[in-house]
């Protein structure tokens, strides 16, 4: 990666992610999405739990019940377990998250 925010290549509906750091007790992507959203029915079980920042763009992150719309510079803790899914993004939408256990 030559820049934090290119997205060369990436097409509508996909998502790419990319391990920037880790080691036994973390997690750091880069995550870029482009009008993305998780398969209907699909839900991310996670086991552990995820800082998430949009740095770019917008997203929607759909909890049982809850939606929390992202924008620009907006974060949020997910817990381990708590059933999400991303219900859209934005074209050129990017992501700095860290999993780890909080």
């Amino acid at each position: 990666m030559d820049n934090f925010f290119s997205m060369v290549g990436l097409r509508s509906g996909s998502e790419e992610t990319e391990i920037l750091a880790q080691s036994e007790n973390f997690r750091v992507e880069r995550i870029v999405s482009n009008r993305a959203s998780s398969p209907d029915g699909f839900w991310y079980d996670q086991e552990e739990d995820e800082k998430v920042w949009v740095l770019q763009g917008e997203a929607q992150i759909e909890f049982e019940g809850e939606v929390a719309f992202l924008k620009k510079g907006d974060g949020l803790l997910i817990k381990r377990h708590v059933l999400h899914r991303v219900r859209r993004t934005s074209e050129d939408c990017v992501w700095l998250a860290i999993f780890g256990n909080f």
